[in-house]
């Protein structure tokens, strides 16, 4: 189009916030923008677009159209109904992307076509990640506008591919294309959802982008899509602390019949995993960091390989030096020579250091004849090349027993990577490029894991920062990940106390699918809760629960005293890790937290005799002398904090200081009553430190430090902060769930600019996890869209609600 050539200027709806577009002003028409052939029959035109024709234009502001056509000239270029085309933009901007869905001329005599929008990656939630997106990659959104005829810039081609095209075929089908498209784009939960293999719909339909949409959404009707109809689902639980979310998965999915098992379990936290090994005897649960874990599973896919136990072709560059010869005749005994050990069998296997001798690599955990598992080694892969059969017997038995996920062989991943950068504790995070922050690596090592393995499902939980911050670039980054792999995605934020537990915490859970699968749709909330966590605007859209209009018979808000008033009375110098309870429940939360374990999820051994009568963890911090002092002279009754301690007095400003009348008083061991540090605690005005909780309230968030110097953690009636069980039960943990690890400890993790950060044992697995409510409710959504049960909208009521599906569960078998 020359350059002299006027034009109104149009513009694609604002994906952030989706309205309906205007109509743009009366344009100047060129002499040769022109229809062209024989109108629509009026007949026809009627029927096929009916709002243009009587219809009264100032109240529903659609134009009206005197007649239809099915072509017209643009700049001398023919056009015809159905043609993909480029639009005008804004000065500098790139041209919009659009289908010609309609060509009318106005009871007033103007040309005009309907827009059918296609967004580029960087318009949508993607924005500045659309690096990692194919530039002639784009997606349908939904959204039609009119605009003026005039506006159309050139014809495009745009090619549709089927969900399960193959890599040749796709690269041809592109090759021949201006652009292709493969997905849609939905604004609400910024949804990303497979196409039908057929086109988008040409008839006109609704302008909202909901409707549309689910005209051409794989959801509503896949084709060519092979479910899984196995009744067994294998899990993957990366950065699983103590396993809540999967667990909490895995008994969401049994309510709609779907066994997922936790097959593997990886974490940094020592005491983590042997509280996930004691809930699930059967998971293979590794004790290490996931960039070793990830570099592990390279490894052992090449030595499946090698081996011939998987039906791939594998290049002999591959290997290097640590390639074996699987071919060679190889007798491990008569290669002994005099003075070395022999190997008796090989145990285990694992990448990274575990001499600690800073050199890092593939290495087999080593049982010597002769000797007892006390010599056992770690040895690496290159020094036993004379052990060529006891390898491939270990890999062989490894393969068959499924020790290690390979590429294709796991049904979902889940897992929350830590984003320290994020952290609002980390006074030095970068909040301008969180993605050059190291601190947040690990968000890209999840991302690398499910691109190496490319599970059927996906679903990663996080802090909400990481679309708070930055403009949310580390939540866009990980939208742009799972989306150039080829999965649909959407993104949720979830609050806990909307699901049945009494708090506020806010987490975002993204979903991510294949595109042959059913994109899981998000649980709509079942519980009254009036708490609510900080959202930005822009990303008010993906906040479950607080959508308009919306009526749903919601169960009452669960409290402090739903969850908490029947459990034993313990001291803060309480030892007794285990006790039989000596109260009946007195609510129905109490009642069915306390439900029997399921039987599916099967124990062995001393754990098979758990009993729901048994009460686990119910063992509160140690507080220090001068702190239990300070915690015994808070009243006990609502709102009480330090400021109720003598020496304090509060201003006009809400400030509190130390009362000049007074000599400011002392514990026993001479330290003042009221510490600087409660003084000065975001600059005096907090009432948070020393402050005592009450039964009619709920907290903030469960803590996974349990000292009271600058949080509301103290019981209400007694002298100690809340137990690792109490703070379980506010997270929904059953009370059948087991933790391992002591109650102040530190697994050594450093975080160099903001020093040692102190871990508090089962304090902190608790507070680290998923609530239990939320993971259960999103197990749900998962199993329905495993048995490929339409989702038409991201979101939907749950089947059973929190806790009453724990009594349903506890009888469930496969």
């Amino acid at each position: 189009m020359g350059s002299s050539k006027r034009v109104n200027k149009t513009f694609p709806p604002n994906p952030s916030s989706p309205k309906k577009a205007r109509s743009p002003p009366p344009p100047l028409q060129e002499p040769d923008d022109r229809f062209t052939g024989k109108p629509v029959p009026a007949d026809e035109s009627r029927a096929r677009w009916p709002t243009r024709y009587g219809a009264d234009s100032s109240v529903n502001q659609v134009l009206q159209a005197k007649s239809h056509y099915t072509q017209a000239f643009v700049d001398g270029c023919r056009f015809n109904l159905y043609d993909y085309a480029h639009v005008k933009a804004e000065e500098g901007k790139p041209d919009y992307i659009a289908k010609i869905v309609e060509l009318f001329e106005t009871i007033n005599g103007e040309l005009y076509f309907s827009a059918q929008w296609f967004y580029r990656a960087a318009d949508t939630v993607i924005k500045e990640q659309s690096k990692f997106i194919d530039e002639k990659r784009v997606f349908y959104s939904g959204i039609r506008d009119d605009n003026p005829l005039g506006s159309i810039v050139s014809k495009i081609k745009i090619v549709q591919l089927p969900a399960n095209v193959n890599l040749a075929e796709k690269q041809k089908l592109i090759s021949s294309s201006d652009f292709y498209c493969d997905m849609a784009y939905l604004v609400p939960h910024f949804s990303f959802t497979t196409l039908n293999s057929t086109n988008a719909p040409e008839s006109s339909k609704a302008d909202s982008d909901a409707s549309s949409i689910s005209d051409v959404s794989s959801n509503s009707v896949l084709e060519d899509v092979d479910v899984d109809e196995k009744s067994e689902m294998t899990l993957l639980d990366l950065y699983s602390g103590c396993g809540a979310m999967s667990t909490g998965l895995s008994l969401g999915a049994a309510i709609s019949d779907v066994k997922l098992v936790t097959r593997w379990a990886v974490d940094l936290n020592s005491d983590a995993c042997k509280s996930l090994k004691l809930n699930h005897p059967e998971t293979e649960v590794r004790n290490e960091k996931a960039e070793d874990f990830l570099s592990l599973l390279r490894e052992w896919e090449k030595l499946c390989k090698e081996f011939r136990l998987v039906d791939c072709e594998i290049e002999d560059s591959d290997f290097e030096e640590n390639s074996l010869d699987c071919d060679e005749d190889n007798d491990d005994e008569s290669s002994v020579s005099p003075g070395e050990y022999e190997v008796e069998k090989l145990l285990s296997v694992c990448y990274g250091d575990p001499n600690e001798i800073k050199k890092t690599g593939l290495y087999f955990e080593v049982r010597w004849k002769g000797y007892g598992s006390g010599d056992d080694t770690w040895e690496p892969i290159d020094g036993l090349s004379n052990c060529k059969d006891k390898i491939k017997d270990f890999v062989t038995s490894g393969f068959k027993s499924k020790v290690l996920p390979l590429p294709g062989k796991v049904d979902v991943i889940c897992g929350g990577p830590p984003c320290q950068g994020m952290s609002g504790f980390n006074r030095f995070r970068n909040v301008t490029e969180p993605l050059s922050d190291p601190k947040n690596h690990q968000l890209e090592v999840f991302m690398d894991i499910v691109e190496f393995l490319k599970p059927r499902f996906v679903l990663m939980e996080n802090v909400v920062d990481i679309f708070k911050l930055a403009g949310g670039v580390l939540g866009c980054y990980a939208v742009a990940r799972l989306v150039s792999m080829d999965y649909q995605s959407r993104v949720g934020i979830l609050a806990a106390g909307s699901f049945g537990v009494p708090q506020c915490r806010m987490r975002v859970f993204l979903w991510g699918a294949r595109r042959t699968e059913v994109l899981p749709q998000y649980p709509l909330p079942t519980h009254e809760f009036v708490g609510k966590g900080v959202v930005t605007v822009e990303y008010k859209e993906i906040l479950l629960g607080f959508e308009k209009d919306q009526s749903r018979n919601l169960e009452k808000s669960i409290l402090l005293s739903d969850a908490l008033s029947e459990l034993p009375e313990v001291t803060n110098f309480e030892k007794q890790d285990e006790r039989p309870y000596d109260s009946a429940p007195r609510t129905e939360f109490q009642e069915y937290i306390r439900t029997r374990r399921p039987e599916f999820l099967s124990l062995n051994g001393e754990n098979s005799a758990w009993q729901k009568d048994m009460l686990y963890d119910h063992i509160p911090y140690l507080l220090n002398k001068d702190d239990y002092e300070r915690v015994c002279r808070i009243p006990k009754r609502k709102g009480a904090n330090y400021r109720d301690l003598p020496g304090v007095r509060v201003g006009p400003n809400n400030k509190a200081e130390l009362d000049p009348s007074i000599e400011r008083p002392t514990v026993t061991s001479g330290k003042p009553l009221v510490p600087d540090y409660a003084l000065s605690f975001v600059r005096g005005t907090s009432t948070k430190p020393f402050g005592r909780l009450w039964w009619d309230e709920f907290v903030h968030t469960v803590v996974t430090r349990a000292e009271p110097h600058n949080q509301c953690i103290l019981h209400p009636e007694q002298d100690r902060v809340l137990s690792i069980r109490e703070n379980a039960r506010l997270q929904g943990f059953p009370d059948w769930y087991k933790l391992c690890g002591g109650i102040k400890e530190s697994f050594s993790l450093l975080v160099s600019d903001i020093g040692c950060l102190h871990e508090y044992g089962r304090y902190i697995q608790v507070g680290n996890a998923v609530a239990f409510p939320v993971s259960i409710a999103l197990g749900q959504m998962l199993a329905k869209a495993s048995q490929g049960v339409p989702s038409n909208e991201p979101v939907t009521e749950i089947a059973v609600k929190f806790p009453y599906c724990l009594e349903l569960l506890s009888t469930k078998r496969f």
